[in-house]
């Protein structure tokens, strides 16, 4: 079977990180315009095309303070720098309904290689005809590594946001 395309479903999919604050709790965000493609044939992973394009400035953490802040140039710098983006470089099967899909991250205009942890359904028969899978996918990353240095040090010790960033990417895509 060749690839086959398939369309994100945004209205049923979310793109999201979280960061420690004050190095005691996970605040959480997530970005509400974004867009991306997907060809891929479950019998054979390693042909799988993605790319996705996030739209920096559609950050929401639910705070329209720290949001401002997030699309400062202290962070996202959404003026100079207005989308994040993932192309898919490698896939490979993990077991099955897993996988592992390396590809560069571009963020602040710095691009690093990344590999997040997949796990996907079959092809899923919908109400309407149509065929729908679901993908989770997991990774983290250092924000310096993406020259994201703002922070601040606490007085008790530690900093004010984490370095590290969990992504969490909750995915439901169409067949074309």
């Amino acid at each position: 079977m060749a690839n086959q395309k398939w369309n994100f479903d945004p209205a049923h999919s979310t793109v999201g990180f979280s960061a420690r604050h004050m190095m005691i709790t996970k605040v959480t965000g997530r970005f509400k315009s974004w867009s991306g493609t997907l060809e891929f044939d479950p019998s054979n992973l390693a042909s799988t095309k993605l790319s996705a394009e996030i739209d920096a400035a559609s950050v929401d953490t639910q705070d329209e303070k720290r949001d401002g802040h997030l699309k400062s140039a202290d962070f996202f710098d959404v003026e100079k720098f207005p989308k994040l983006t993932f192309a898919g470089t490698k896939v490979e099967s993990s077991g099955k309904g897993k996988a592992k899909v390396t590809g560069d991250l571009t963020i602040h205009g710095t691009t690093r290689a990344v590999t997040l942890d997949v796990e996907y359904s079959e092809p899923t028969k919908d109400p309407w005809g149509g065929e729908r899978v679901g993908i989770e996918a997991r990774t983290t990353i250092n924000r310096k590594d993406f020259n994201l240095n703002w922070n601040v040090a606490l007085e008790a010790g530690g900093i004010l946001v984490s370095e590290k960033i969990q992504i969490e990417l909750d995915v439901q895509a169409t067949k074309a």
